[in-house]
């Protein structure tokens, strides 16, 4: 297998990975065993993408986000020509992911809560859904740049990364769902076919990645002190 096939197959692989424990874990909380909120959504989502950043980081890079590989790509971390098939593969992880909570949870369930899609609350505009999703994965990113990509960084692997999707559902969970990652939006909407506000999902973290990226590489310096 190519290298390039090894790290597409370990970007789709963790994608997998989180966008099923992100989405199952919504599900499951509306059975009576399984009511552990947000936070236990929270803790779910952030332990999953903790896991499988680590577990790919040596691959691919553990992007596993669109957004995580734009902004990169904004710091000329990563090349177009590598970026846009990085992109297909984190797509495609994520239909996956949701086709199998699709098949693994009773379908009642599943089937009322978008097999686990983002969901923005009433009270939330358009754009403050946006806003909110750039400032999150803004911080998502910025924890790549930081620990993942700077050389002279702490060798926590992908745990500090997993962190910020932690307090980044505790915040975003009931406002906008807290995705921070276009894929985990566009894996249960396409299984569901609900797209409502689809483009905050995907508007909000692109532009928090490429804040990021600017951000870390021409104003903290490339990589986060190199």
């Amino acid at each position: 297998m190519s290298s390039m096939s090894r790290r597409l197959v370990a970007e789709a692989f963790g994608t997998f990975g989180l966008v099923f424990t992100g989405c199952a874990a919504v599900v499951v909380t509306r059975f009576p065993n399984g009511a552990y909120g947000t936070l236990g959504i929270a803790l779910a989502s952030g332990t999953a993408f903790a896991v499988m950043v680590t577990a790919t980081m040596n691959i691919s890079g553990g992007h596993l986000n669109p957004a995580v590989t734009v902004g990169l790509l904004v710091g000329r971390r990563v090349s177009v020509r590598d970026a846009l098939p990085y992109i297909a593969a984190q797509l495609v992880g994520a239909v996956l992911a949701a086709l199998a909570v699709k098949y693994a949870v009773p379908s009642s369930v599943g089937r009322i809560l978008n097999y686990g899609a983002p969901a923005i609350a009433t009270a939330v505009t358009l754009p403050q859904a946006i806003l909110l999703e750039a400032i999150l994965t803004f911080f998502l990113v910025s924890a790549v740049y930081g620990t993942a990509v700077a050389q002279a960084s702490p060798a926590v692997g992908g745990f500090a990364i997993g962190l910020v999707v932690v307090f980044g559902v505790l915040i975003g969970g009931p406002l906008t769902g807290g995705a921070l990652n276009p894929a985990r939006a566009f894996g249960p909407a396409l299984i569901s076919g609900s797209w409502v506000s689809q483009g905050v999902y995907w508007l909000g973290p692109l532009l928090g990645g490429v804040a990021a990226g600017v951000l870390w590489s021409f104003l903290i310096g490339r990589g986060g002190g190199e």
